[in-house]
């Protein structure tokens, strides 16, 4: 430990910053507030040595206990700390304490992933292989990446991070107390695409239209995506990316793309099940829909309204930083053999 804190007070002094620290000393990311400690320690203190404790020392009672709960969590790391305390009969703040401090462990939320079998996991292999291969010699700067998202009039929610500060629950105003939900808010669908050179508009599918392959070619290829080479590539060749949905990949409109654009993404190239690949899906539709729905919306009109407002305002660099990631996300996915991959800092 001690060995470790030099080194990153060594890296500290050379004006590395945390994040920097942690790529050169090759730390897992739960040893984030080892660096920060240890940084703040040497600030305070001059050292990196532990402040002296006072109280009692350790005693050999608490030493097996520590024993206990790592051989516990690394046969389970999904066991509650409170239930660990119940069954050791010791308080919930002191395995916090063993657990945190001692073992440099945080509990981290399990997130909703799309299911994969085995079989798209061999497909999400061997085409972000292939697809690899092909922006490394097509570009990044000529490729536009599309996708469709449904919009309700609600207020967007993040249940990680949506938190009020309050000095008690009673004293929370009841408008900010909760966030409402109906069963069947009104919803637009909305398609749109991003380069490193810009953003399509927002294309809104009218209401009670199905996207078939008939209103795909009707709403977004014949009126965005033909005139794309003059209006966004400077009259370049560019490379367009859709998913794998039912109107996208019709014979018709895989026809029509290669009749009427340089190139594209066909249906058997393009990863399945790999929203962790498109820009708008990891990434820009969440920063929209953040921006947009604040407060819930009375009207589909105000809801409309607010989504081009704010898709105007997202920073160009934003959009690029997303599609210059895809390279990084695609050697993710073939290192974790065609797995789901974890989401990776890149904004």
């Amino acid at each position: 430990m001690e060995k470790n804190r030099v080194a990153i007070v060594k890296l500290y002094l050379q004006g590395k910053s945390q994040s920097e620290i942690l790529k050169i000393l090759n730390f897992s990311m739960s040893r984030r507030k080892l660096i920060y400690r240890t940084i703040k320690r040497y600030k305070d203190t001059g050292s990196t040595s532990d402040r002296q404790r006072s109280g009692r020392p350790t005693s050999a009672t608490t030493t097996q206990k520590r024993k206990v709960i790592r051989s516990r969590i690394q046969r389970n790391p999904q066991r509650s700390m409170r239930k660990m305390a119940l069954e050791l009969k010791i308080s919930r703040e002191s395995v916090r304490t063993i657990v945190k401090s001692d073992m440099g462990l945080f509990p981290y939320k399990k997130r909703k992933v799309h299911f994969i079998s085995p079989q798209i996991k061999e497909k999400r292999l061997a085409r972000s292989k292939a697809l690899l291969a092909r922006l490394a010699s097509f570009g990044l700067d000529e490729i536009l990446f599309s996708d469709e998202k449904l919009f309700t009039v609600e207020q967007a929610y993040n249940r990680q991070n949506d938190r009020v500060l309050s000095s008690s629950p009673s004293s929370i105003p009841e408008e900010y107390r909760c966030v409402q939900r109906v069963q069947h808010p009104q919803s637009v669908m909305v398609w749109a695409g991003v380069s490193v050179k810009g953003r399509t508009p927002l294309v809104f599918i009218p209401p009670g239209v199905k996207i078939n392959a008939v209103k795909y070619q009707e709403l977004v290829l014949d009126p965005i995506v033909r005139g794309l080479g003059k209006t966004m590539f400077n009259n370049r060749p560019f490379l367009f990316q859709q998913d794998g949905a039912p109107a996208h990949t019709a014979k018709v409109n895989q026809q029509w793309l290669r009749n009427n654009i340089p190139d594209f993404i066909s249906k058997e190239e393009w990863p399945p099940s790999s929203p962790d690949l498109n820009p708008m899906d990891f990434s820009l539709w969440s920063i929209l829909e953040t921006n947009a729905c604040t407060t819930s919306h009375k009207s589909i009109k105000s809801l409309k309204t607010s989504l081009s407002r704010e898709w105007a305002k997202i920073p160009q660099e934003k959009l690029r930083a997303a599609v210059e990631s895809v390279p990084k996300r695609l050697r993710a996915v073939i290192k974790k053999k065609g797995g789901y991959i974890e989401q990776l800092n890149i904004l």
